[in-house]
């Protein structure tokens, strides 16, 4: 079977305590669509956020003179700072307004995964879940209720890359999959036995979920992966794709 890439279109704007997985399965029944088992959903980090309420007013936030000192040097927005590193454990890198931090959760990535894109309220920003494992495990049983399929869930952000330039989707959290499939110790065509081959699979997948997904006005936040032939799991994290600082060579 071929891999398809679907687009779930049709959903509102996600709003606090809206029932994320519901409206998604309202959108593909509108769609002329159905969720089949093994399907893999991918949602990004923002509507789950918006439905959990995990959102914050600038306004109503007051910056602390470290954050000040901070949002001088990047040239950033004081109360945007103060919420960045209220999410931070570490300040990794700081350059040409750049500001790379290891949140709470874990992720190195951009302002603590602070987004403004596609949250409704100027002054308004999404911050990550509070744990996207937790999310992706709610949304997951939810939709299993309403539909009776067994599926995988993929949280996703936009994360840059070490000496690439451009972003891509990748897995935050995750449910009902094998976030990595480990392939040593299996041959290549010629006979070698693969030694170092770990296959990130559930950022593969988020990334070729993001070809349909909008950012802009495109109004996607979610698709659905069919025909991948995944390793189930219901202990899932995706903690395990977290690289220990020690063994990182970017930094």
């Amino acid at each position: 079977m071929p891999i398809q890439i679907l687009p779930v279109r049709g959903l509102p704007v996600i709003e606090d305590g809206d029932r994320l997985s519901k409206l998604i399965c309202q959108a593909i029944t509108n769609q002329g669509a159905r969720i089949k088992d093994g399907d893999v959903i991918v949602v990004t980090h923002v509507v789950v956020s918006r439905s959990e309420g995990n959102v914050v007013n600038l306004h109503d936030v007051e910056p602390s003179k470290f954050a000040e000192i901070v949002a001088l040097r990047a040239g950033k927005d004081p109360a945007l700072v103060e919420v960045i590193l209220r999410e931070a454990q570490s300040i990794i890198r700081m350059r040409n307004g750049s500001l790379i931090t290891q949140t709470k959760h874990g992720l190195i990535c951009a302002n603590s995964g602070v987004d403004r894109s596609n949250v409704p309220g100027e002054n308004m920003v999404a911050l990550l879940p509070e744990d996207a494992d937790v999310s992706a495990r709610r949304i997951r049983r939810n939709i299993e209720k309403e539909t009776g399929k067994k599926v995988a869930i993929i949280i996703s952000d936009t994360h840059g890359r070490p000496l690439r330039d451009g972003e891509i989707n990748v897995a935050i959290g995750v449910a009902g999959l094998e976030p990595i499939r480990d392939r040593r110790g299996e041959t290549d065509l010629f006979g070698y036995i693969l030694k170092a081959k770990r296959t990130a699979i559930a950022d593969e997948l988020a990334s070729a979920a993001e070809l349909v997904i909008g950012q802009t006005d495109e109004g996607v936040p979610a698709a659905i992966v069919r025909g991948y032939s995944y390793v189930k799991s219901e202990k899932a994290t995706a903690k395990k794709m977290l690289r220990p600082l020690e063994k990182e060579f970017f930094l």
